[in-house]
């Protein structure tokens, strides 16, 4: 066994290191113990001769630990033995085994005609290491978390089954584990149905909480007692969809934004998945995640391998430390955007089917003089395509609309200092198209024919190499011909019926792997193109498409009451500035909700900002409130999508406070946001979290989000009207009087250092 050892001492924020120490085995032979540390982490871990890694610990840093440590801590954590170990299961690896005595969902299932279908290793080798050299994982994919992460490599051999079996657990300077596992066949021709890695979380962790939804309605946060049983949640359309779990916690009960330790695991996969929490009647509770793999989808012959998606986990202090890794983790990557976020607008909620060249070029015109940076054409611009039923799959431009191409807009869009954008949606097709009614072979087709249409589309499947060659050469066509900076994909239909021509074989699996190697290609052809992932809105948010796109577009629904909760919790797993947030109009498209122009800017204000509207019909003093807002945003993007996201828990949940303070704590925005009526009133004291609690702060309201306050009260507190200077301590623990908010408004909070920093 190979260690990698750095030095344990004075751990900088992106310091790593690795400590491993021989020990008596629980069989009598000898197991290593491994501790890995980054910054308030620690994972530690016994690497069996015979076995894959078992985690002993994963949570908090333990700070240097002695091998006589390790050892004690080994002795100590060892459960008392009855007269069975499949009754106790001392320990459970990070990939289960129905032959090590787990009465649980085994981590690897899967059969050679009804034969291997248990696995027992006989031979498994550990390495300690660095993740690859130059910053690359073992697959060449770039490390991620801002160097190479500490990484565990466990080659096992069962050689009665003719499988090896690998897993690889990875810690990150952001603190996040990243662990994923795979089987090469050594035999005949082996069926994957399931693999599966796992992590253990401790008995404090009682509460599960993952999120549901529907379309224009994401991420809606669910809870639940960490019961014995299972707690399953799959995808099987295709995509992990709009009712995504996205992240599942466990956690001490109650545990909250800024209290109680949590722990959470994400899938970083675009396609079926399950998520999957798991407590046995001996005390186990693990936290689980892989792809969803339909019959017969992966048979590997002889010397071929399958390797899962990565299971990504972060824990934290309340959930906002458990974000927070995420966040670094995913800022730290070489390829997450840095330039300033431009704001856009998108023409979609604005036009429709109806492209009006006129009518676009005074769209333009009025998104320039807002300060908007760049302008996304939607929907409607391609052959045959005036309405949802036709068109999808025929992607030129539309000679009756466009005589002479999109060459006029996009100059008249550049040389209003503009960026151009445009949006596609590759893997659908419409039946009425030359591409279906010229290859309706590349259409996936269980053997029903095409199946059943959804909003008039139907599944491209680009696991068709003549499918997968065609969409690339288009869409790469015209980004060449009009130098599009930007790419709107989308995605609006569930797949299922998802079969492989000519047989009719399971083929999701073969599209999502299809599909990651061509935005991968897009990238490489045009190095400057952006790639926003669109799914109907937020049916494919994970941070496997994130790894080849520059954003994501959270919802359809850019109604600001909606997207109050739909952004919150979104952003538990990603940063905000590549979670697409969009000022809509007056009266939501998809609520009929009717909000002001503050509430509606004020809540798109904390993501990457667009607009979707038709200001084309806006009044001349709400394009002037708009062109605020813009410069608002543009102001504090640099804080806003580099900054730490906070959260307030508040006693009174029609109520919310949300924010970002900049890496030196020296200033931060916050928004207090009513979503209902408060049941007593006036609503109290709301906190201002994330600050230096030593440092003293000039509080003020935040123009324009400052023009609300007081509607139909009378007065409002004196903090608003003269500011006030406090130490974050009392900002914290005391907090300033809420302002007085009807249902649906918001006050945007500048906090800014006075004097020199403490210490």
């Amino acid at each position: 066994m190979s260690v990698h050892r750095s030095a344990p001492e004075g751990l900088s924020s992106a310091a790593l290191a690795a400590q491993a120490h021989d020990v008596p085995a629980r069989d009598g032979g000898l197991s290593r113990l491994c501790h890995l540390r980054a910054p308030g982490t620690s994972v530690v871990l016994e690497l069996p001769s015979d076995g894959l890694p078992v985690v002993l610990h994963w949570g908090p840093g333990l700070g240097e630990l002695t091998g006589d440590d390790l050892e004690a801590m080994f002795r100590g954590v060892q459960p008392h033995t009855a007269n069975s170990r499949i009754y106790t299961q001392t320990s459970v690896s990070v990939l289960p085994q129905h032959s090590t005595g787990w009465l649980g969902r085994p981590g690897l299932a899967g059969s050679r005609s009804g034969r291997a279908w248990s696995v027992q290793l006989d031979q498994v080798r550990h390495e300690v290491s660095p993740s690859g050299t130059d910053g690359n994982d073992r697959d060449g994919a770039p490390a991620v978390g801002g160097g190479q992460p500490v990484e565990v490599r466990s080659v096992a051999i069962d050689e009665a089954s003719q499988l090896e079996v690998v897993t690889e657990l990875q810690l990150h300077p952001s603190g996040v584990v990243r662990l994923r596992a795979s089987v090469r066949n050594l035999g005949d021709p082996y069926v994957v149905t399931a693999l599966e890695p796992a992590l253990p979380v401790p008995p404090e962790a009682d509460e599960l909480l993952d999120m549901a939804g529907r379309h224009t309605l994401e991420r809606m946060p669910q809870r639940r007692p960490f019961a014995v049983g299972a707690w399953v949640r799959e995808s099987r359309g295709g995509r992990p969809g709009h009712d995504s779990g996205t992240l599942l916690c466990a956690g001490r009960p109650g545990f909250a934004f800024r209290s109680g330790r949590v722990w959470g695991v994400h899938l970083a996969y675009s396609g079926n998945q399950v998520l999957y929490a798991e407590r046995t009647f001996n005390g186990w509770r693990l936290l689980r995640a892989g792809e969803l793999l339909m019959p017969g989808e992966v048979v590997l012959e002889h010397g071929e391998s399958y390797t899962t998606p990565w299971l990504t986990a972060s824990w934290g202090e309340g959930l906002d430390a458990l974000s927070h890794r995420f966040h670094h983790l995913l800022r730290s990557r070489p390829q997450h955007p840095r330039h300033p976020r431009p704001v856009l607008l998108n023409t979609w909620e604005a036009v429709y089917f109806d492209h009006d060249l006129q009518r676009l070029y005074e769209l333009a015109d009025r998104a320039a003089a807002v300060g908007v940076e760049r302008f996304v054409l939607d929907d409607g611009w391609f052959r045959g395509r005036r309405g949802e039923h036709a068109g999808l799959g025929d992607w030129y431009v539309d000679e009756d609309v466009y005589p002479d191409g999109l060459h006029p807009l996009v100059e008249r869009v550049r040389s209003l200092g503009m960026e151009f954008g445009l949006w596609f949606e590759p893997e659908m097709v419409n039946l009425d198209s030359d591409l279906a009614r010229e290859h309706p072979e590349w259409l996936f087709d269980a053997g029903h024919g095409p199946g059943m249409p959804s909003r008039n589309q139907h599944e491209l499947d680009l696991g068709q190499p003549e499918a997968y060659a065609y969409v690339l050469e288009r869409v790469s066509a015209l980004v060449e011909e009009y130098r599009i900076d930007y790419v709107k994909w989308d995605h609006n239909r569930p797949l299922i019926d998802a079969g492989h021509q000519p047989h009719g074989e399971p083929g999701l699996h073969r599209h999502t792997e299809a599909l990651y190697r061509m935005l991968a290609e897009l990238r490489r052809r045009h190095p400057a193109l952006e790639i926003e992932s669109c799914c109907g809105g937020g049916g494919r948010i994970d941070m496997g498409i994130l790894e080849h796109t520059d954003r994501v577009w959270a919802s359809d629904c850019n109604d600001p009451h909606d997207r109050q909760t739909i952004q919150r919790w979104t952003s538990l797993l990603l940063p905000p500035e590549v979670v697409g947030a969009h000022i809509g109009p007056p009266v939501s498209h998809t609520t009929a909700r009717a909000h002001g122009l503050t509430y509606r800017a004020g809540t798109a204000m904390w993501g990457h900002l667009g607009i979707e509207w038709d200001i084309t019909e806006a009044s001349p003093t709400e394009l002037q409130e708009l062109a605020a807002w813009v410069r608002l945003h543009r102001e504090h993007r640099d804080l806003l999508h580099t900054g730490t996201v906070v959260r307030a828990d508040l006693p009174e949940p029609a109520l919310r406070v949300e924010g970002v303070v900049d890496e030196d704590r020296q200033r931060a925005l916050y928004a207090v946001t009513a979503v209902d009526r408060p049941l007593t009133w006036p609503p109290g004291r709301v906190p201002l979290p994330g600050l230096d609690p030593e440092r003293r702060y000039h509080v003020r309201p935040q123009p324009p989000g400052d023009d609300h306050p007081g509607v139909g009260y009378p007065g409002k507190p004196p903090w608003m009207t003269h500011g006030v200077i406090l130490p974050g301590r009392v900002l914290d623990e005391v907090g300033i009087e809420a302002p007085p908010l009807h249902p649906d408004q918001l006050v945007l909070i500048r906090v800014e250092g006075v004097g020199e920093p403490p210490g």
